[in-house]
């Protein structure tokens, strides 16, 4: 018999925790921007199970990496996205993609945004990708050859932007060469605006409208009419040349397509306000993760200069070798996997993930009641010793089964990092995520020596937080590789 099974559950009111304040709980103890930093804390004090109060909402944390998959893989049936969240996006008018949605809807619209992020679709995007890889290229070897910093996060950001405009839409938007892309501008005004209200304790928008307020809801109209007119024009594309319902070379046409489908028994036909709410998500959650966990990767390679340089001598035997142009051949850079995989260990863009109890349920010997919310911390276990050996340090070998590290750590290391969630709500964009990296680091560490990446004034870059973990600003100093370099005068001559 299992002798946990015969232990009495415990309550949420008894188990450790923060002292709480009156009416606001452990609200002004937190600081929004370093929540993740006061969740970890707390764990180290109370232990990986511990209470939580934010205003009326009461939490459970689990820090936990078991317990945490136990919970990721019950949703949809006994977990689901906050309440809290659903209110705040209809609040503010914001539509309820895949990562929002519930129930039924949710299942049909998993079925859409699975159809166009499906292998053979994300495949088939590589060499846009690379367009836009080498255009970043260009703009880095300007600056680099007259010796210039580079503003990372801004460019990194324009870089995603153009991947995810291009893929989303067929758009050629090249922020890069210095353009404005119009809907990614009024993009800047949701994420912080969701983050602010998610930590707010009291919802003041519901009876006051701030400026910012008034912003956000100009911002959301205009994304909207603009994804709208992407909608119109993607189906006038698909209805012109037939062969691309075969084979959609976008996002959009792919869920236009996958929305046509027969739905299955049980799931609400889909209209063009879930293609439209899926575009939006994809583009909010596409932008900013990937950028922050490139960034992440840069600077902890400026800091380790033996890794940075095996991750060159890869990517250089690769291209003498048979190049870099496919998908397959991407695939086939070991260690520069196991570079963005520690990276995601150390630096997850989601250190924390909120969920709530659909029912009575119980999780690690603690009665849940349903509506109780439930914070699973990411990144304890992942910073434990006991877990990883030397966790702080970056060290992508353990990540690989060459023989350089103990044959079952990338086994071990993939059950408790979990950078893309787990369960049926893992990030359907995963996949395309990996290959954005990939592409871009094979464009970086091909053309470029990396001199310094950090901020200006050389102390330590910080952890913020904004609904996703980034670092402060830094900046970049690059030196042209004399192979990259004589392309470049080719290519203008």
């Amino acid at each position: 018999m299992d002798a946990s099974a015969s232990r009495p559950l415990r309550q949420w009111a008894d188990l450790p925790g923060p002292r709480t304040w009156p009416l606001v709980g452990n609200a002004l103890q937190v600081r929004p921007e370093r929540l993740h930093r006061d969740l970890e804390t707390w764990a180290q004090d109370y232990g990986p199970v511990y209470r939580l109060q934010i205003g009326p909402i009461r939490v459970l944390v689990l820090g936990d990496h078991e317990q945490a998959q136990a919970v990721l893989k019950a949703r949809p049936e006994l977990y689901s996205r906050p309440n809290h969240l659903r209110n705040i996006a209809r609040d503010m008018g914001l539509p309820l993609g895949v990562f929002i949605a519930e129930g039924a809807e949710w299942q049909a619209q998993r079925r859409m945004v699975m159809a166009s992020f499906a292998p053979q679709h994300v495949r088939a995007y590589l060499p846009a990708l690379q367009r836009v890889a080498h255009r970043l290229r260009r703009r880095w070897l300007q600056a680099a050859e007259q010796q210039q910093p580079i503003d990372l996060h801004e460019d990194l950001m324009r870089f995603t932007v153009d991947v995810i405009a291009g893929l989303a839409f067929g758009a050629e938007v090249q922020t890069i060469d210095g353009g404005e892309d119009v809907i990614q501008r009024h993009l800047n005004a949701i994420f912080p605006a969701l983050y602010r209200r998610l930590v707010a304790v009291v919802p003041y928008w519901r009876w006051m409208q701030l400026p910012q307020d008034r912003q956000l809801a100009r911002s959301l109209v205009s994304v909207r009419a603009a994804i709208d007119d992407f909608i119109v024009e993607a189906r006038l594309r698909l209805k012109l040349d037939p062969q691309r319902r075969e084979h959609p070379p976008n996002l959009l046409e792919a869920m236009i397509m996958a929305a046509e489908a027969t739905p299955e028994a049980n799931q609400p036909a889909l209209t063009d306000d879930d293609i439209a709410a899926n575009v939006m998500t994809m583009l909010l959650a596409g932008e900013d993760t990937t950028a922050h966990t490139l960034a992440w990767l840069l600077h902890l390679l400026s800091q380790h200069p033996d890794k940075l340089a095996r991750a060159q001598q890869e990517v250089e035997a690769a291209l003498a070798q048979h190049g870099l142009g496919t998908p397959a051949q991407l695939d086939a850079l070991p260690y520069l996997d196991a570079c963005i995989n520690e990276t995601m260990r150390l630096k997850p863009v989601a250190p924390y993930l909120v969920s709530e109890a659909t029912c009575d349920t119980v999780i690690g010997q603690v009665q849940v009641p349903a509506g109780m919310q439930v914070w699973c911390l990411m990144r304890r276990d992942c910073l434990a010793n006991a877990h990883f050996p030397d966790a702080t340090t970056f060290r992508p070998e353990r990540w690989l089964s060459d023989g350089s590290e103990d044959a079952e750590a990338p086994a071990a290391a993939k059950r408790v990092s979990m950078p893309f969630g787990a369960g049926p709500r893992i990030c359907p964009g995963r996949y395309l995520a990996l290959m954005e990296m990939k592409v871009f680091l094979t464009m970086l560490l091909s053309s470029f020596e990396v001199s310094s990446v950090g901020r200006a004034d050389g102390q330590p870059v910080d952890e913020v937080m904004g609904f996703v973990m980034m670092p402060e600003p830094m900046q970049m100093r690059l030196r042209p590789r004399a192979a990259a370099s004589q392309q470049q005068q080719r290519q203008s001559a």
